[in-house]
């Protein structure tokens, strides 16, 4: 009897922790939000562009043709003949440019951008080697769409000029496909001097409402290679100290059907034009599940997911239900259709792979002071124990006051204090007290139910 109830005391405690372990969506993402930091590669380098210019002779011979089609000048408008010359130069455009000998020169940056997560406060990441390691081909592209948008911009405004018209936004569209397509394919572009460099930027707390973006260098501490090679890649940001932080999974199995819930910085979202730049640092949830374990053509295991990702959420934590991080986001499915990313099949590098490249570099993975106590005031938070959140909110303020959404909670807390809504945990005694009479009550039981089977047998 005394075996059983201390297994059934035992027993009631486990289950106690386990469930106090598990966070819905909104607690996951207000304590791993945080440490969550956009990771930005910059490249730069001297770029030289074939100069293109128009033919007058066959440009001239246009223009007349249009003349005549109204030499009155009452029939068409000068918008409406411009409209004409617009669409005859977009409709043949090599037969009105060519490249010449002469070069633009300009120093240009470009940069791609990707997610990245912190695993120690002093400024360790994890992200994926793709991010920062980008193939030749992938820069000279960004390259050419930054250099020759720039550049065929410049060539409007200067027909523009001499034509002594203002162009519609139709019209400047129709022009600038039409320049985009003669320098790619008529006019060269040399890179001299490629430069590259690493940033992570992440959020500071400003006030209750308040936000700012610190940008901060970083340097590569470790990296594999880009898929299908295993793509992890371990940063080190500069001068930092007492960041907030996220806590990887201890147990590397993983369930098929299990919650995945990724937070990161996708494409679309970041470079929407109808999003505040602000708002751009603020992290985006999605959520899914896990839907297969596969292999890799390398043979390591991969985790299949149906949680929406895109470009820009490479690097992305993916995480469990507890709030612990079980995977890497790295990559998607191509729709074959439309060569685009095929929704709901995506992937991700789990931990136990990403460990290895942290043991290698000899960081030791841990929570900031400042997150375990921001981590214990969500606690106390969501089961509304407000003065007690209030209690480690203020510890947290102490170690790092610009922790990310700490003024929010804060205020929170002191708002529904005064609201009188403040629930109060019940003493340590009182609970211990509890446990001791439900294994007793237990006991009982079980001693009643083994005299009643032993009557009957």
């Amino acid at each position: 009897m005394c075996k059983q109830s201390f297994f059934l005391i035992g027993f009631l405690f486990l289950i106690r922790s386990g469930t106090a372990q598990l966070v819905n969506p909104e607690h996951n993402y207000a304590r791993n939000s945080p440490g969550i930091v956009m990771v930005q590669a910059v490249f730069s380098a001297t770029v030289y562009v074939n100069k293109v210019d128009i033919n007058e002779r066959i440009f001239d011979k246009l223009v007349d043709s249009v003349k005549k089609l109204d030499t009155s000048g009452r029939l068409l408008s000068p918008s409406q003949k411009l409209d004409i010359v617009v669409k005859a130069l977009y409709k043949s455009p090599l037969r009105f440019f060519s490249s010449t000998n002469e070069y633009f020169r300009q120093a240009r940056r470009v940069q791609s951008n990707g997610t990245g997560f912190l695993i120690t406060g002093d400024g360790y990441i994890v992200t994926n080697c793709h991010i920062i390691d980008r193939d030749s081909a992938y820069i000279r592209n960004k390259f050419i769409l930054e250099t020759f948008q720039e550049v065929t911009q410049t060539n409007i405004n200067a027909l523009q000029t001499s034509w002594a018209m203002t162009l519609t936004e139709e019209q400047r569209n129709l022009l600038s496909n039409t320049y985009g397509l003669i320098y790619s394919q008529v006019s060269s572009m040399i890179l001299f001097d490629l430069q590259k460099e690493f940033y992570v930027l992440y959020r500071a707390d400003t006030g209750v409402n308040g936000t700012e973006t610190i940008r901060k260098k970083a340097t590569v501490v470790i990296k594999g290679k880009p898929m299908p090679g295993k793509d992890v890649a371990i940063l080190k940001a500069e001068e930092v100290t007492g960041l907030p932080t996220l806590v990887i999974a201890s147990d590397s199995l993983i369930r098929i059907g299990a919650q995945a819930l990724v937070i990161g910085y996708p494409e679309p979202v970041t470079s929407n034009s109808f999003l505040s730049a602000a708002s751009g640092i603020e992290p985006t949830l999605t959520a899914g599940i896990v839907s297969a374990i596969k292999k890799s053509v390398n043979g390591w295991p991969v985790i299949q997911m149906d949680a929406v990702i895109s470009h820009g959420s490479s690097g992305s934590p993916v995480c469990n239900d507890k709030g612990e991080v079980v995977a890497l986001a790295t990559f998607g499915s191509l729709d074959q259709g439309n060569a685009s990313l095929a929704s709901g099949f995506n992937f991700a590098i789990p931990m136990s792979v990403v460990r290895d490249y942290i043991d290698s570099a000899e960081v030791v993975p841990g929570a900031s002071k400042a997150t375990v106590a921001f981590n214990k005031g969500l606690g106390f938070f969501y089961q509304q124990y407000y003065r007690k959140a209030k209690e480690k909110f203020e510890e947290v303020k102490q170690l790092n006051s610009n922790y990310p959404q700490l003024g929010f909670y804060l205020q929170q807390c002191k708002n529904r204090i005064a609201g009188g809504v403040d629930r109060q945990p019940p003493p340590r005694k009182f609970v211990f007290w509890i446990m001791i009479g439900i294994a007793a009550m237990t006991a009982v039981y079980l001693v009643y139910k083994m005299r009643k089977q032993r009557n009957f047998g």
